[in-house]
């Protein structure tokens, strides 16, 4: 991926892997365009990094999707790199102990993976015509071998890993590079009440999963697995993601 002279749309950049990225793409020359449902977070942001734009955006919402896409293809015509990051993360019990909390799954499904379906369908059309061209979509080590803890956000990484590999596929005649990154447990809000179980590996450090996120997005990969997220891709055959699985959720 080209590090330098971009025009850079984030989603969920409000805090966490979206704010650090941005931040990390600003500081190379990029013109870095942040986007999150908090405005204050996102003037906050701005205010540090002068020259970063923002937009506030519902990715659960079609509306806000199309209309935000809209103008910032409008105001920044030379967009060509989108980084769907916007995620939220929730416990959920199936066991029947307490009733299903039916709008936090729908906010889950919709931010996690319906959003980001929606944000790629209005963006690619235009970075079809751009040159060094990034969709990169922000799965999870989780995508792989899941925490029972939760099973809706491990469902819906998944789905963006498989949906992910889909569009690769359908775009590898066009100039858009299609890239998946792939976290591992980092110390941000997502994850922040989770208590990992005895002998899981404790948080990255943001500003670590940063530095050698960048790092590797400066190379040719198609996926981008960091710290922890390699263990669990590698693990990721049927027989391995058995005893993975056995050994995450002890």
């Amino acid at each position: 991926m080209k590090m330098h002279s971009n025009t850079i749309f984030i989603t969920g950049g409000t805090s966490g892997i979206g704010k650090g990225l941005a931040e990390a793409f600003h500081r190379l020359g990029n013109q870095v365009i942040i986007s999150g449902r908090r405005e204050d977070r996102l003037r906050s942001a701005c205010a540090a990094n002068s020259g970063m734009k923002y937009f506030v955006l519902d990715v659960t919402d079609a509306d806000s999707i199309r209309n935000t896409a809209r103008k910032v293809i409008d105001e920044f015509p030379a967009l060509n790199c989108v980084i769907n990051n916007a995620g939220v993360q929730r416990r959920h019990d199936f066991t029947g102990a307490k009733p299903l909390d039916d709008p936090e799954v729908l906010t889950e499904i919709q931010t996690n993976l319906l959003g980001l379906i929606r944000v790629s369908a209005e963006f690619v059309p235009h970075l079809k015509h751009q040159q060094n061209a990034v969709l990169l979509n922000v799965s999870s080590g989780l995508a792989f071998v899941p925490r029972s803890i939760f099973p809706v956000y491990c469902a819906t990484k998944a789905a963006v890993h498989s949906f992910t590999v889909s569009l690769r596929h359908q775009l590898r005649e066009s100039k858009i590079k299609v890239i998946e990154l792939i976290p591992p447990y980092v110390a941000t809000e997502l994850g922040g009440a989770a208590q990992p179980p005895p002998g899981a590996l404790h948080p990255m450090p943001l500003e670590t999963f940063i530095s050698e996120t960048m790092a590797q997005l400066a190379g040719n990969g198609d996926e981008i697995a960091i710290g922890g997220a390699k263990n669990l891709l590698a693990a990721s055959t049927p027989q391995s993601v058995q005893k993975t699985f056995a050994d995450m959720n002890r």
